[in-house]
């Protein structure tokens, strides 16, 4: 099992993504910290793991507060004796996020960067000073292909669907602080590696999945299981020398 005895956090665990990521993680044996705002609903995702023979746990976490992110931290390691991995998978914003670009105020715009892009910093930072003190670790952060390509705003035409310029500047910035963090801490046994999914299935409209689907390979707009093959393999040693890279996973979208 590539995940053996691996205990490692998923921020946002109970999310679209991140539930499917932590099932996948307890999958192939490792434990699975679900870190949410929202315990109960991360207290149900660790049940149904469990039901199925996995393993996993439950935890409070806000991204955007240090103190939650160290209590975090403190209190894994005191249980388990080490932390081997955190997925950066939260998907934090306000309630005006996803507005088009000319409603979109100066003080939405800050907000949203900084909850989502800062609260990624946040828990790379934290999560990454503690594996440079307890023998290395992994981070893997959550991008996107819009954070590696302009938006294609047609697929979006006549839907009540937009392409929020919120998503495009804290995705590619998260591929770039990616980067950075690899290149900060390479000597010190932490690796750091960004994951960019392309659309996830979540009840589009018809119009735009058939938009979006032209101009894919075979599948077209992927369902959550589809990513985590890749994530798992970030998270396993089969890419111990995989460091500061972007995985695409998006059936071709972007090319």
């Amino acid at each position: 099992m590539k995940l053996n005895k691996k205990i490692i956090v998923v921020t946002g665990g109970a999310g679209l993504l991140g539930s499917h990521f932590c099932s996948a993680i307890a999958e192939q044996g490792g434990t699975a910290i679900i870190a949410e705002i929202d315990i109960t609903s991360a207290e149900a995702i660790a049940e149904r793991i469990k039901v199925n023979g996995g393993k996993a746990e439950a935890a409070v976490l806000n991204i955007t507060d240090s103190v939650s992110v160290d209590n975090l931290i403190a209190s894994l390691n005191e249980r388990y004796g080490r932390i081997d991995a955190v997925v950066n998978s939260a998907y934090p914003r306000n309630k005006n996020y996803g507005r088009r670009l000319e409603d979109v105020t100066y003080e939405d715009f800050c907000e949203n960067v900084s909850i989502h892009l800062g609260g990624y910093f946040l828990v790379a930072q934290k999560f990454a000073l503690y594996f440079r003190e307890h023998n290395g670790g992994n981070i893997v952060n959550i991008a996107s292909i819009y954070g590696t390509m302009a938006p294609r705003f047609e697929i979006y035409a006549d839907t009540p669907m937009t392409m929020s310029v919120e998503y495009a500047a804290i995705k590619s910035a998260v591929i770039q602080i990616t980067r950075f963090f690899s290149q900060y801490f390479k000597t010190d046994g932490v690796r750091c590696n960004s994951l960019s999914p392309g659309g996830i299935f979540d009840h589009q409209p018809d119009a735009f999945l058939k938009r979006y689907n032209s101009y894919c390979s075979v599948k077209g707009m992927l369902d959550p299981q589809d990513i985590t093959g890749a994530l798992v393999f970030l998270l396993s040693d089969a890419s111990q020398y995989i460091n500061g890279q972007n995985i695409i996973v998006d059936d071709g979208f972007s090319i």
